[in-house]
C-alpha cells in the first residue's frame, strides 16, 4: 500500500490573514518503507510577506522566495503525486487548510479529509496528556532529530515517516536517511533494513527452548 507523508511551510499561521504556502515536501511510502519517489518545491507566496515568527521557524526570506515558482505552476504535478494515496500529516488541519486554500485560488478540487491520516490525532489518542509535537514524539521513540535546526518540509517528512511507523506499532525501519534535495532519492535499497516477517518456531525449537529453561535457569523463589 502506498501512502504519502506530507509537510508544508507557510508565510504565517492563518489562511484568513492571507498567508500562503512557501514549501511543500512529500515522501512516498510503499508498505511503510520510503521509496525513491519524492515531491518537493519551494514556492513564491505571490507577494505575501513572510511573518517574522514564520521566518524564525523555517528561515525562508522574502528575497529567497521571490524567485521561486508559484503554486499554480506545480499544482498539476502535486495533484498527480498524491492521487489515490493516503496522506499522512502531523496537525493535518493546518496543512490541509493551506493546501485547500491554494487549490481553491486556482480553481482545483480540494483535498478530501477522508484521505488524510493525522498523526497528531493518533498521538493524542495513544498518549493522552503527554507531549505530542513532532519533536516530543521523536524523543519518545528515540528518533534522531538533531538535523532539525529549522522546520523544513523534507526533513520533517523524514522524521514523521519514522514517527508514523512507531505510532501504528510497526517496527521502525532502520534507515540511513540523508539530506534530500529535488530529484535526489531518499535512500538506496542497500540502505534499507526493514523486515515485517514474523518467524514462528517449529516443534523442535520449542522443545529445545523448554529443556533449556528447565536445565539452565534457577527457580525464582521471590
Amino acid at each position: 500500500m502506498k501512502e504519502i507523508v506530507l509537510d508544508t511551510e507557510t508565510t504565517g499561521l492563518s489562511v484568513r490573514d492571507g498567508h500562503r504556502i512557501v514549501e511543500i515536501g512529500c515522501i512516498e511510502l510503499d508498505n511503510l518503507v520510503p521509496t525513491k519517489n519524492i515531491f518537493h518545491s519551494y514556492l513564491s507566496p505571490d507577494g505575501k510577506k513572510v511573518d517574522p515568527k514564520a521566518f524564525d521557524t523555517h528561515g525562508y526570506s522574502d528575497d529567497f522566495l521571490s524567485t521561486k515558482q508559484k503554486f499554480f505552476e506545480i499544482a498539476d504535478d502535486f495533484i498527480k503525486f498524491i492521487k489515490n494515496k493516503k496522506i499522512i500529516i502531523h496537525n493535518a488541519e493546518f496543512d490541509i487548510g493551506h493546501l485547500n486554500n491554494e487549490l481553491s485560488l486556482i480553481g482545483k478540487p480540494k483535498i478530501n479529509n477522508s484521505n488524510v491520516i493525522d498523526t497528531l490525532e493518533l498521538a493524542r489518542n495513544k498518549f493522552p496528556g503527554s507531549g505530542i509535537s513532532l519533536d516530543a514524539l521523536c524523543k519518545r521513540f528515540r528518533i534522531d532529530n538533531s538535523k532539525r535546526e529549522k522546520h523544513t518540509a523534507l526533513i520533517d517528512c523524514e522524521l514523521l515517516a519514522k514517527v508514523y511507523i512507531n505510532l501504528i506499532d510497526q517496527r521502525e525501519p532502520t534507515l540511513n536517511l540523508v539530506d534530500v534535495s529535488i530529484n535526489r532519492p531518499l535512500a538506496s535499497e542497500s540502505q534499507l533494513d526493514y523486515f515485517k516477517k514474523v518467524v514462528i518456531p517449529n516443534e523442535e525449537e520449542l522443545s529445545n527452548h523448554k529443556n533449556f529453561l528447565k536445565k539452565n535457569l534457577k527457580k525464582n523463589y521471590f
